[in-house]
């Protein structure tokens, strides 16, 4: 998760258990209009099988999406978008029915138009084999059957509307779309994999797991120096404790997070 960044140096901000594994978070982010509940990203889920769950430290066996939605009187069935930022198991396997033995998966949210990107969805169907674990063989398949597939390219797209924004991002993953939305106190980025949690603002701290740490690198500077400006948040999708932050840069240069939010409930962007 740190790339090649020094477990002295990470573990100033994370701790490990004994197999070198630390807390993540899988977090979603539901938005409410009056007439349409958008919901980016759908997490890890439970269609892990459960030599695979047992790999990945996943805690839960059940799905924990669909849980903390009926915690807020939704039913995944209401939801009308779901926004994915990419196709790795973690932010897209949450879309899938739960695991149970030789029971073929199904795909969930049945009145849902799912947005992803051009170029991510062409790299979920031709992975290369450095990430191709990363991907679920069977939701590509199941997407596109589904009939509301919605594939975009650009910054914007009319399916959304004018209070969101794409920034679209290839460090991490080709095509990765960065919801910006539209708020009165600045805008909130969806900040994908491009900085997942707190640690990873710091400019040159990446992940293992990026195709291009370089480029990410400076995908990242121009995105936090355009929030700086803006006086722009993030909503990171895998910090265990701040589900939202906003950026800072000191007289140095170094960025950094402040006006933590550990829960959104309720918010008003």
């Amino acid at each position: 998760m740190f790339g090649n960044a020094p477990k002295a140096l990470w573990e100033r901000w994370v701790s490990a258990d004994d197999s070198n594994r630390i807390d993540l978070a899988c977090r979603a982010l539901l938005v409410r209009e009056a007439d349409r509940l958008i919901l980016f990203e759908a997490g890890i889920g439970a269609f892990f099988d459960p030599t695979m769950r047992s790999r990945f430290g996943v805690n839960e066996s059940h799905h924990v999406l669909l849980e903390n939605l009926a915690l807020l009187g939704v039913h995944h069935g209401d939801i009308d978008i779901v926004v994915l930022s990419h196709l790795h198991f973690d932010h897209a396997g949450g879309l899938l029915s739960a695991y149970e033995p030789e029971t073929p998966l199904r795909l969930l949210f049945p009145s849902a138009t799912f947005v992803v990107g051009e170029a991510a969805y062409e790299r979920a169907l031709h992975p290369h084999p450095r990430d191709k674990a990363s991907f679920i063989p069977e939701l590509t398949d199941l997407l596109t059957a589904s009939g509301r597939l919605h594939i975009v390219s650009g910054e914007s797209d009319e399916l959304l509307g004018p209070r969101y924004r794409f920034h679209i991002s290839n460090g991490h993953t080709p095509g990765m779309l960065l919801t910006e939305i539209e708020g009165s106190m600045g805008p909130i980025v969806f900040a994908g994999d491009l900085i997942p949690g707190r640690p990873w603002v710091h400019r040159s701290i990446t992940m293992g797991y990026d195709r291009f740490p370089e480029l990410l690198v400076e995908e990242k500077v121009r995105l936090l120096d355009n929030l700086v400006e803006r006086n722009g948040r993030l909503f990171f999708t895998h910090d265990p404790s701040a589900a939202m932050a906003r950026v800072t840069r000191d007289e140095r240069g170094r960025y950094g997070s402040t006006a933590i939010e550990d829960v959104l409930d309720g918010l008003v962007p």
